[in-house]
This record gives C-alpha cells, structure tokens and sequence, in this order.
C-alpha cells in the first residue's frame, strides 16, 4: 500500500451540505478500498486564475493510504462528479 494525497477544490456557490456530501463521497471511495488518513479543511479560498468562471472554491486536503488501483478509480470519480471543479491526487512515496 502507498501513501498518497487529493486535494480538490469544491463550487464555492453550494450549500454547505452539498460540500460535506462531496467530502464524504471521496472518503468513502477512498474507504472502500484504503484507508483514509488526516483530512485538511481549508475553506474557502480565492483562486490563483478563474476556473468556470468562478474566482472562490472550497479547498479540501485528504492524505489516505491505497493500493496502486485505487487513484484511477478516484479521479475517474472526480472528473465526473458536478460539485468539484479542480483535483489532483498525490504519490507521497514517489521521490
């Protein structure tokens, strides 16, 4: 198992519910198949460019442990999910 790390950016314009439910989904696709580490809230934060015409997001950081399969799995559900505009997932253990 290796060490990794997501980190995306959430619509800022949702519900504070509607964030939470996009949290929990990635930690229970993360559960599934590892085992979920710390999970960082930063809030929100203003964006360094534009992305759809937004200038906020919600920034959210989990560091989780998984097998070599399961961050395809990850990013295929981000790209496809509505809530999140921006993520990106981490090897820690690559130098």
């Amino acid at each position: 198992m290796s060490n990794y790390e997501v980190m995306f950016i959430i619509d800022a314009a949702l519900e504070d519910d509607k964030k939470e439910a996009a949290t929990e989904m990635v930690k229970s696709v993360i559960a599934a198949d590892g085992e979920v580490g710390k999970v960082d809230v930063w809030g929100m934060r203003k964006l360094a460019y534009p992305i759809q015409k937004k200038n906020e997001g919600y920034y959210v950081v989990i560091e989780f442990t998984a097998n070599p399969t399961l961050p395809k799995e990850l990013d295929r559900r981000l790209r496809i999910s509505d809530s999140i505009i921006r993520h990106i997932i981490v090897n820690k253990d690559e130098k």
